[in-house]
């Protein structure tokens, strides 16, 4: 079992005020290869437990942020603020936040680099690859690398439906944090099995027990909805949106090195669409999880060896001016 992070948060502002965003950290933390790990739809930071202790172990500073409306972040009182433009803001905010000079640093080891000399990689599934697409995208990103785990620049409609349906334990009370797991073991088992230790770790962190005695999960049920209601100003949509969620303008934007991860029965990231992320946009490299659904947990240690070589490889050697 990993050991346990340290717990931190931040204030982010929003269309309707300021709000509370958390994250878990692993490894040192003036260390200056950071990793940023987000989740998916409903799930929140300590889903990235292993791969987190794993970089931590080989020197990264990691990072895994539990996106407003999930974990320990804030609800936010204006559901119609769930969406990507609030999603990026709060990604921003985190990264200034990781790259300022920390006041422990002494001023000797700041001039000696310190504080300088960063890398930044992203780990994101699902919906947090998708925000990292968006961050690592825009001009002047300070992302080196991205791996998107089970998700592209276009997410077809069924896939979106079935994830909905899916999401049905959102909003429910449980008696019981067994009861939390017997629902997890349902509703997530597309993404690949795991240890009964495991499963029990993902009930214990991603549940909440109320007033009343009752466990729910730690998610806003509004989160569910909010692609639909709107907050994605300022996101450059494709025009293939009837076929789904088309960010493929932002995918063609993209430079930095990419490693793309799929479950090979995966409805929400199609063979179609990885095959023609292969042919455009950024320096690709994918690798596919044989039996995985979406999307793969990576918490084995086949999963884990892929992501930490791809973020952990040396540099390619510049070329002489």
């Amino acid at each position: 079992m990993p050991d346990e992070p340290r717990h931190n948060d931040f204030l982010s502002l929003g269309p309707h005020g300021f709000h509370r965003v958390a994250y878990a950290e692993w490894g040192n933390p003036d260390g200056r290869h950071i990793v940023v790990c987000v989740h998916g739809l409903t799930r929140n930071s300590r889903d990235f437990d292993e791969l987190a202790a794993a970089l931590a172990a080989r020197g990264c500073r990691v990072v895994c942020m539990d996106v407003v409306g999930r974990g320990d972040s804030d609800w936010l009182e204006h559901k119609e603020d769930y969406g990507f433009a609030q999603y990026l803001a709060d990604a921003a905010a985190l990264l200034a936040r990781l790259t300022a000079p920390a006041p422990r640093v002494s001023l000797l080891r700041r001039l000696q680099g310190a504080s300088e000399g960063q890398r930044i990689d992203w780990v994101g599934t699902s919906m947090g690859g998708l925000i990292g697409m968006m961050i690592a995208a825009k001009p002047n990103s300070p992302i080196r690398r991205l791996v998107l785990n089970d998700v592209g620049p276009l997410v077809p409609w069924p896939a979106l439906a079935r994830l909905k349906v899916a999401s049905r334990g959102v909003g429910m009370r449980f008696a019981s944090v067994g009861d939390v797991e017997r629902h997890l073991r349902e509703a997530c088992a597309p993404f690949g099995p795991l240890s009964s230790d495991q499963w029990r770790r993902l009930a214990e962190h991603g549940s909440r027990r109320g007033t009343n005695g009752a466990y729910a999960l730690a998610c806003d049920p509004a989160v569910v909805n909010a692609h639909r209601r709107g907050g994605n100003a300022g996101v450059e949509f494709g025009s293939d949106y009837l076929f789904g969620i088309d960010l493929w303008p932002v995918w063609d934007a993209l430079e930095c090195p990419t490693l793309v991860t799929r479950g090979a029965e995966s409805d929400l990231l199609l063979e179609s669409t990885a095959r023609q992320m292969r042919e455009r946009g950024p320096q690709v490299k994918l690798v596919e999880f044989d039996g995985i659904g979406h999307a793969p947990w990576l918490k084995s240690e086949d999963q884990i060896g892929v992501v930490r070589d791809f973020i952990l490889a040396a540099e390619p050697p510049r070329p002489r001016s």
